[in-house]
């Protein structure tokens, strides 16, 4: 399953590796920056708490033995240019929806940050995209840094980059 996660990912994805599921912590304390809705989707998006259940999104991760962890990196003119974080969060969305198209049904796919399919997510009323939303991988209580060590890949890029991080879960 591994290799046919990276010839979907090759050429497109910046790093990519196969880590077990054992390997990747849960750190509540995490949950804390949801609670503060630094983001905005606190209670406004289906697959962010308290809707998405993130502890129930870690037995998900841990009812597999593996997860394949891929990243994107853009670069940016500088380190405010938000305009060109938001160019490369595009990009990294288009291809974590595309692997969770293709994979998804058997295989559940979490992303980078909340999800932004919808312009202004449906809840509480129930999901439009369901078929298409996937959690962020934070909203599991996952610490992407410590996920990036796991996997052996970089979570710093060097200076006026940035790095986004999706994660398939998979049974070898």
């Amino acid at each position: 399953m591994k290799a046919v996660f990276e010839q979907a990912v090759k050429g497109r994805a910046f790093e990519y590796a196969a880590v077990s599921t054992a390997a990747i912590n849960f750190f509540p304390e995490l949950l804390k920056a949801c609670e503060s809705n630094v983001c905005g989707k606190y209670g406004r998006c289906w697959t962010c708490p308290p809707a998405a259940r993130p502890l129930e999104l870690y037995q998900k991760i841990t009812s597999f033995s593996s997860a394949f962890v891929f990243t994107t990196m853009g670069a940016l003119d500088d380190s405010f240019d938000y305009e060109g974080m938001t160019r490369a969060k595009e990009s990294h969305d288009r291809l974590t929806a595309e692997i969770r198209g293709r994979f998804g049904a058997a295989n559940p796919v979490f992303g980078a940050g909340g999800c932004a399919i919808c312009a202004a997510c449906a809840y509480p009323e129930p999901c439009r995209f369901p078929d298409k939303a996937h959690p962020p991988i934070e909203a599991a209580g996952v610490n992407v840094t410590e996920l990036s060590r796991a996997a052996g890949l970089r979570y710093h890029n060097g200076p006026n980059t940035v790095t986004y991080f999706s994660m398939i879960l998979f049974n070898p």
